[in-house]
Parts: structure tokens; C-alpha cells; sequence
């Protein structure tokens, strides 16, 4: 059996990030050869992954990447065990590095067909490849959530204060800028439809009931309670759909005047926030 050294024992930890005790421990069962102590921890890493699968991953980011110029866009949901990993370097440029090959590359319909395409930042890596090597340096589950791409203009904010959440903005027209502003609206108010007709129609009619009843009861005549219910659902509107919305940053107009005086018409607005995965009892 070769000599296991303390140089190759620290190459080893260097090249890897693991402890160093894993790392002799490896370089003993692949008698002294690197590369098959790289392939024996891999292994190692890929029975603890097993075991932990079922962890709770309550933390996390949106990965969130655009490209005004081919005009396409996307948003990843990476999840983690603890908000300190949620913060790391590497986990930030994972989340990142998934949003722009899911724009950028052929596509993918699921976090499999996503994990197993190249990696932006690390040439001849797979996503999957940097994903394992993470979690056999930090012993933390990652899960990959919802993914979307889309094709057309759009713009986006990640939020990751408090609560964990991402916006992505299509529009025709509008600078990034302007963009952006409307996603950070979209965090801040959550509204649950771009336009009034996307509302639900029973619930929007049931409300209609609620003010009408409640007019009656203040004593209103039957010919004004129709405006009057009229004027009041136009604070409903303002409460659940973003075009109605007073503009966060400028209260005095709404997100629709807001979006025409720069230039943009919004199709579509996606809007998440973090979804918790529990623990497998």
C-alpha cells in the first residue's frame, strides 16, 4: 500500500473543499491514487445525499437571469436547508447559473432535463456535477423547485429579504429599469392578476353582493347603489390586480399609467415566493 502523505492528504482537501480526514480516509482506499479518491468521495457523497434526501429545504433564492438583447428570460427556484448556505457565494452563483442556462440554452421541462445540461460558469462541468460537488462540500440538500422560461422581453428582481420571492416581468417595450421597478411592486403589493378580466368572475360577483348589501344596510336608495358599488370595487381592483394598483414608488398614478409612460405594454407578469419543502418523517 502506498504512503498516504500530508501533502497528498492537502492537495486533496484544496481540490475537494472536504475535511481532511475524509480526504486520507479516501486517498487510503484508492491507495494513494487522486483521482480515484476524488471518484471514492463522490460515491461516499452520493450515498450521504441518499440519506438525507427527505430533509426539510426551507430556505433558498430565485435565481433569476434576462437578456434584453435575444430577449428571453428565466426563473429557477433553488432550496437549501439554512439561510446561512441561502447567502453563500456558491449557492447564489448555482441559482444564477441555472436561471441562464434555462434561458440561454435548448430549454428544459424539469429539474433533471435542467441539471444535466453544461454549466455557464465552469467550462465542462454539468449542473448536476457542480450541484453534487456542492453538496459533498457543504452536507446540504439542495432541491430544485419551479422553473419557467420565457421568450420575449422582460425584466426581473429576486427578493431575498425576509421573504424569499422572485418576480419576472413580459412586456413589450420599457426599459430594464422600468422593468424592474414594476417587479419590486409586484414583491412589494402581490397582486394576484394582471387585468380585471382575469379576475374571477363568482368571486368578483359575490363581492359586488357583499358592497350592494352593504349599501342597503346604510340606508342608500336602489338607483345610486349601483355606481356606489361601482366606485368601491375600484379599491377591490387596487387591492388584487396590477395594472389598478397604486405605483409603489409613486402613489399618485397606477402601475398601468406608470408602465405608459415608459414606453411599455405588460402581457404577463410570474410571481413566486419560496416553497417549502418538509422533512420526510
Amino acid at each position: 500500500m502506498a504512503a498516504i502523505t500530508a501533502a497528498a492528504v492537502k492537495s486533496l482537501r484544496e481540490r475537494t473543499g472536504l475535511p481532511m480526514m475524509d480526504c486520507k480516509q479516501a486517498l487510503v482506499a484508492a491507495d494513494g491514487d487522486e483521482e480515484k479518491a476524488v471518484e471514492e468521495l463522490r460515491k461516499k457523497g452520493a450515498k450521504t445525499l441518499e440519506r438525507r434526501s427527505g430533509r426539510a429545504t426551507s430556505f433558498g433564492r430565485m435565481g433569476i437571469f434576462v437578456d434584453p438583447d435575444s430577449k428571453v428570460g428565466a426563473m429557477v427556484e433553488l432550496k437549501c436547508e439554512s439561510a446561512p448556505v441561502a447567502k453563500n457565494e456558491e449557492f447564489v452563483q448555482l441559482a444564477d447559473d441555472l436561471a441562464k442556462q434555462l434561458a440561454t440554452g435548448p430549454g428544459a421541462e424539469t429539474a433533471e432535463e435542467l441539471l444535466a445540461q453544461p454549466c455557464p460558469s465552469q467550462d465542462g462541468t454539468t449542473l448536476a456535477e457542480v450541484k453534487d460537488e456542492m453538496f459533498n462540500r457543504m452536507r446540504e440538500v439542495f432541491n430544485i423547485g419551479r422553473i419557467r422560461r420565457v421568450d420575449g422581453h422582460c425584466g426581473g428582481y429576486s427578493h431575498n429579504l425576509g421573504t424569499t420571492s422572485g418576480v419576472l416581468i413580459v412586456a413589450e417595450g420599457g426599459s430594464q429599469e422600468a422593468l424592474k421597478d414594476v417587479a419590486m411592486h409586484v414583491t412589494a403589493l402581490k397582486p394576484a392578476v394582471l387585468k380585471v378580466e382575469e379576475l374571477d368572475s363568482e368571486t368578483v360577483a359575490k363581492e359586488r353582493e357583499i358592497l350592494s348589501a352593504a349599501a342597503r344596510e346604510e340606508g342608500k336608495p336602489e338607483n345610486i347603489i349601483e355606481k356606489m358599488v361601482d366606485g368601491r370595487m375600484r379599491n377591490y381592483y387596487a387591492q388584487h390586480v396590477l395594472l389598478e394598483q397604486p405605483f409603489v414608488k409613486d402613489d399618485k398614478m397606477t402601475v398601468d399609467k406608470f408602465a405608459a409612460q415608459n414606453g411599455m405594454e405588460i402581457s404577463e407578469f410570474i410571481h413566486w415566493e419560496l416553497e417549502a419543502v418538509e422533512e420526510d418523517e
